[in-house]
Order: C-alpha cells, then sequence, then structure tokens
C-alpha cells in the first residue's frame, strides 16, 4: 500500500487547530501496562499524543509517514521524531510497551502495520487506537456541519475516510480486547477555531485543490450567525480500542 498523504498540503492548519485529546486517556494507557519505559506513537501527526504520552513514559518515538507533518510536530522532553511508514517502525523486537494510534488506523495498510505491532510490542504490551467522528454542540450548528461534510466536500472525502463513519468496526485486530472507560475531548473554542478546524480536514483541501476555491468560506457565513460571539464548548466522544498481544 503506498503512502497516501492527505495532510502535508495544511500540516501547519493542522497542529494549530485539531483539539486535543483528554488528559485522563493518556493516564489510563499507562495504568494498562506494567512497566512505563517506552512507548511508540504511530502516525503522530502533530505530536500532539506523543508529547503527552511523555509525561507517562520514560521515552517516546513518534513517526510519521509525511515529513511536513513532523517538521510542524512540537517538541517535547522525552520525545523522538521519526519519518517512517506505520509498517516499518525501525524500533527493535518487543522493545515497546504501549504502541498508540490517534486518529490515523483508517490511513494504515492494517493487517502490515498488525504484523509489525507484534513484531515491537512487548509480550505485557498494549496497543491502543482511537478515533473521533463530527463534533456535538447544538442541533443547529451540528446540521449545518453534516450537511457540509456529506455535501459540497463529500465527494473529496478520501475512501479511507468510511473506516471512521463505520468505527473502525471492520480494521479493527483480530486480538484480545481491553475493556476501557467512556472519553471526550473537549474544547473552548472561538468561531476562528472552529473555522481552522474545518479548514484542516483533507477533503476541504482536495475541494481547494479541485475548484480553486475554499468551501469554508461559504460555510463559515452561515455558521457566524449561529455561532455568536465569544468562547463556547465543543464536545468529541473517543472511540478507543485497546488489545493485549495474542497468545502474550
Amino acid at each position: 500500500m503506498t503512502f497516501k498523504d492527505h495532510f502535508s498540503q495544511q500540516a501547519a492548519t493542522y497542529a494549530a487547530h485539531r483539539p486535543r485529546y483528554p488528559d485522563a486517556l493518556y493516564a489510563w494507557l499507562a495504568s494498562q501496562v506494567p512497566t512505563q519505559a517506552f512507548a511508540w506513537d504511530c502516525a503522530t501527526g502533530n505530536g500532539q499524543a506523543a508529547r503527552a504520552i511523555a509525561t507517562h513514559f520514560d521515552a517516546v518515538v513518534a513517526t510519521d509517514a509525511s515529513a511536513a507533518q513532523i517538521d510542524n510536530a512540537g517538541d517535547a522532553a522525552g520525545v523522538t521524531y521519526r519519518v517512517a511508514p506505520a509498517e516499518a517502525s525501525g524500533l527493535q523486537p518487543a522493545s515497546v510497551d504501549l504502541i498508540t494510534v490517534a486518529q490515523a488506523l483508517h490511513w494504515f495498510d492494517t493487517d502490515a502495520f498488525y504484523a509489525h505491532a507484534r513484531v515491537v510490542l512487548k509480550p505485557t504490551g498494549m496497543l491502543a487506537v482511537w478515533t473521533y467522528q463530527l463534533f456535538e454542540l447544538e442541533p443547529a450548528i451540528d446540521a449545518l456541519i453534516a450537511e457540509f461534510f456529506d455535501g459540497p466536500i463529500g465527494p473529496f472525502w478520501p475512501a479511507e475516510r468510511r473506516f471512521v463513519d463505520e468505527a473502525y468496526v471492520s480494521i479493527l485486530p483480530d486480538w484480545p480486547a481491553v475493556e476501557s472507560p467512556p472519553f471526550f475531548m473537549q474544547c473552548d473554542w472561538r468561531f476562528a477555531d472552529v473555522v481552522g478546524y474545518l479548514s484542516s480536514w483533507s477533503a476541504v483541501q482536495r475541494y481547494k485543490n479541485a475548484h480553486g476555491e475554499d468551501p469554508v468560506a461559504d460555510l463559515a457565513a452561515r455558521l457566524a450567525p449561529l455561532w455568536g460571539d465569544g468562547v463556547r464548548q465543543v464536545r468529541w466522544p473517543l472511540l478507543l480500542f485497546a488489545f493485549r498481544l495474542p497468545d502474550a
């Protein structure tokens, strides 16, 4: 499977406007493995998960197949960034306590990735992947976002995006599952933040490349009166899936 780069063009926008995952998520992940020596954040993107994981682990390697994403990732103590595909991290066998994949599994050759994960995970290690769909705010705003998602930019979503809409059901590994508590992302956003977030979507960039215009501009004009002034809380439920190695 050839790497499909849907984010390098808007890597800086992605780094600036993607929502942050909750601290409780990282604390729970660390609590599920017996040692916290070494973690691998695969497809790290802007590096936000890697930086947070580093507060719980001695060392983190964060990889991404996109050099532009790595260039826009923020530095943090204990985090080493590398440009590498998901199925070839360059890590040593049986060296990793925790593998994380945040909002990226749908881009992978999952068979190759799972085979590689089995090699680099310690017998006591864990794989955790998570994703999120559209945010929740209020019915009128949610309806406009859903209409935009399926309407003007709908044909420009990469085929792999369907796995997110299906909650990853068809691409998860057949490994022993670890039950997890519910987690949510929450952000206090101004209107400019939500516009920046929408502009980071891969389908928006593909639309702009095809038509030479920004589809978010029209949506923003329709959203602005509903949003109003000041800060509003935006919320996404996280879909988290965690696994142990088979026959561990």
